[in-house]
């Protein structure tokens, strides 16, 4: 019997174009993002299972991947609960990390410490078209600035780099925690509920406003179910801009007019949002392709002192599936050349790579066109020259499609 050969469930391999054309996108998104002035970090794939189980990941905590403890503690911790068999989790986002390498390094960075971080990031919950058991993220934080510029930079550069990409149609909708938790206090549900309802408001795209109304009354009472009804009801058409987020839109209307849009009915799962939040959508797209928000009292845990901090994560394979993106693959040729001829295919080649292309040699086979049904599936199919080859070579120079 055939061994299963395939990856992981919710896990994927990636051909050299598939993986050209998102390392093309990457590197766009990061050359936007530096742009602007963000520098690049780098944490482990791996944090401490307490860390990522802290009550701050909302319903991601139930999905990280623990890992075991090895040899004698491994042995002594059998027998045990399952929570202490496991020391170590692969990360589900990259925030939780963040927080932790700005505890650990503080002294070392900057006062106001604009970051970049990508990645992949691990969850454990069952695959479905544009979900992933494996997938990345692009994240940019800023930390140890209080004021509004925070949000407004992080959104500038959000759209900056979705721009770059050519996806001008994104739009970011933005609500703000606290007034969230008003209008549910308003509804009649206490403070220590509040994490509860809004576990149902964020289903209002899912299952209406009547799906939602009914899960309140059967999660609270009718009372609180008909004001949310009311409230609801009353959202349609657009929403006048609170004051506490008019800096914010009114400073990013001179640069992207009309690309945010007050939404008092905005979630965001995550346990350790503190203020304003916001999410990127995309009409061809059926989920959020990007989200973020304040958290200020999340560094503070490892830290002992709060610190301001606010941050967005692109949706990396949301993105690429949205992307028609020009590979770096068209900077990609193949000499194809007869043996007796590689004297001169080495020279041609050494010509090519200083005009900027990866070269790569194909001795001539016997059946020509074998080799170019391969190339084609690769994406190669036309025919070019060079400028000027290697003097004597007569082989082929083939490049890919467009």
């Amino acid at each position: 019997m055939a061994q299963q050969i395939n990856p992981p469930r919710g896990m994927r391999d990636f051909l050299p174009v598939e993986k050209a054309t998102r390392d093309e996108l990457l590197a766009k998104i990061l050359a936007s993002y530096r742009s602007f002035g963000f520098q690049e970090i780098e944490t482990p794939a791996l944090e401490n299972i307490e860390r990522l189980t802290s009550s701050d990941g909302g319903d991601n905590e139930s999905l990280a991947f623990r890992v075991l403890k090895r040899g004698e503690e491994l042995e002594g911790a059998l027998g045990q609960s399952v929570d202490q068999l496991s020391d170590l989790g692969l990360r589900y986002d990259l925030t939780v990390p963040l927080t932790r390498f700005y505890a650990t390094n503080q002294s070392k960075l900057p006062k106001v410490l604009k970051a970049i971080q990508t990645g992949p990031v691990w969850r454990a919950e069952r695959p479905q078209k544009g979900r992933y058991r494996q997938f990345v993220q692009c994240d940019i934080d800023i930390i140890g600035d209080e004021t509004s510029l925070a949000e407004v930079e992080i959104l500038n550069a959000s759209l900056h780099a979705l721009a770059a990409l050519g996806i001008n149609t994104a739009t970011i909708r933005v609500n703000h925690r606290e007034l969230l938790s008003r209008s549910i206090q308003e509804l009649g549900v206490v403070a220590k509920d509040h994490s509860r309802a809004m576990i149902t408001i964020d289903k209002l795209d899912k299952i209406d406003i009547d799906g939602v109304c009914l899960e309140l009354k059967e999660r609270f009472n009718d009372e609180v179910a008909v004001k949310a009804k009311t409230w609801l009801s009353g959202l349609a058409g657009k929403q006048e801009v609170p004051e506490q987020l008019k800096s914010v839109f009114e400073a990013l209307e001179l640069v992207h007019p009309g690309k945010l849009r007050f939404d008092p009915t905005l979630v965001r799962g995550m346990g350790y949002y503190t203020g304003i939040i916001f999410e990127i959508e995309h009409p061809e797209s059926g989920s959020s392709i990007g989200g973020g928000g304040r958290y200020d009292g999340m560094v503070g845990k490892w830290l002992g002192e709060d610190v301001a901090a606010v941050g967005i994560s692109l949706g990396f394979e949301r993105v690429a599936d949205l992307v028609a993106a020009e590979s770096s693959a068209n900077k990609n040729l193949v000499l194809v050349f007869d043996p007796s001829d590689l004297q001169q295919a080495l020279a041609t080649q050494a010509q090519a790579i200083a005009a900027g292309y990866q070269v790569r040699l194909e001795p001539k086979p016997k059946k020509l066109n074998t080799l170019l049904d391969s190339l084609k599936l690769q994406g190669f199919s036309s025919f070019a020259s060079l400028d000027k080859p290697a003097e004597g070579f007569k082989g082929l120079v083939i490049k890919p499609i467009g």
